[in-house]
């Protein structure tokens, strides 16, 4: 028996990549597979129901259980239908993985509205409805788990991705809330920030030298490593896992810390826009952030 037996998981974006390798992983755990993904192509436009039913019919194929469903989960009429499907089809839903995504990577002064909004919609808004519409089942039976995934373009930064950095960013705050409103319920609530070769890593730029060494490293890191670990918070074995922040880079799993005070510093008759130039930025400096810093900096190494 696997760890998922008996249990009903719902997981977005999962025709292809990343979510694929999840559903197809918690299948073979035993469990009931809502398999969401509208086909859109990597910037959200367009529609096709091929890879969602060639996960689902992957699925049965291996004699386990799976339905697709082709909603939008920046609607919330459509992320209510995730969660409707799972309960009908399946009598209960215990997981949802809020995976599903696009990219409309642009630098910072050539960002329109559009592409802020539409990024924002799919990956925070569609983390809130589908986790809202799940959440009067869990409260009822007292269980389940979210499981959402943000990113170190959010946990880090990036260059050129400033809707998706605030947008995973965001992601970790809901989550945090979940997990804390959620607790007394026995409802937990964690975040995954993948590093995986897939369609919407493949848009990051790769022209300079140090762009071009960091897609090689993605290319190294498959989808299906992710897998495990959403496998993992979604089964009884972490009931008592929540409000963290993983990251899984190929063989590697990291815990993430949330942001904490790095220094401190006392003036006790007050401080002046001098004094804090002369005083405390000195003081401070040695423990701030690099200004360019993004993933590479703080993984520069080749992924285990």
């Amino acid at each position: 028996m696997g760890m998922l037996e008996g249990k009903v998981v719902a997981i977005t974006g999962a025709g292809r990549g990343v979510g694929r390798e999840i559903a197809l992983l918690c299948a073979r755990h035993g469990a009931a597979v809502v398999v969401n993904d509208p086909g859109v192509g990597g910037g959200g436009e367009g529609g096709d129901a091929g890879p969602a039913q060639q996960t689902v019919d992957d699925i049965v194929a291996a004699g386990g259980r799976a339905h697709a469903n082709l909603a939008s989960v920046a609607d919330p009429i459509g992320a209510a239908s995730i969660v409707e499907d799972a309960v009908q089809r399946f009598g209960r839903i215990d997981a949802v993985v809020n995976n599903a995504g696009i990219l409309r990577d642009t630098i910072w002064h050539k960002m329109s509205h559009e592409d802020w909004r539409a990024v924002i919609d799919v990956h925070l808004n569609g983390a809130f409805n589908v986790s809202k519409a799940a959440t009067p089942h869990f409260r009822e039976q007292q269980s389940g788990s979210f499981i959402h995934f943000t990113s170190t373009s959010g946990l880090i930064g990036n260059i050129g991705q400033a809707n998706y950095s605030a947008a995973k960013l965001a992601i970790v705050g809901l989550s945090q809330s979940i997990a804390l409103d959620m607790a007394r319920a026995g409802v937990r609530s964690n975040c995954i920030a993948p590093f995986a070769w897939s369609r919407m890593t493949a848009s990051i730029p790769a022209e300079t030298p140090e762009q071009k060494e960091r897609v090689e490293r993605l290319k190294t890191m498959s989808a299906d490593k992710i897998a495990p670990l959403v496998v993992y918070l979604a089964a009884d074995a972490s009931k008592d896992v929540t409000n963290q922040i993983f990251s899984v880079r190929k063989n590697e799993i990291v815990l993430f810390g949330k942001p904490r005070p790095v220094r401190s510093m006392t003036k006790l008759e007050g401080w002046t826009p001098e004094t804090i130039a002369d005083e405390l930025i000195p003081s401070f400096r040695p423990s701030m952030a690099r200004a360019d810093e993004v993933s590479a900096h703080v993984f520069p190494y080749d992924p285990i």
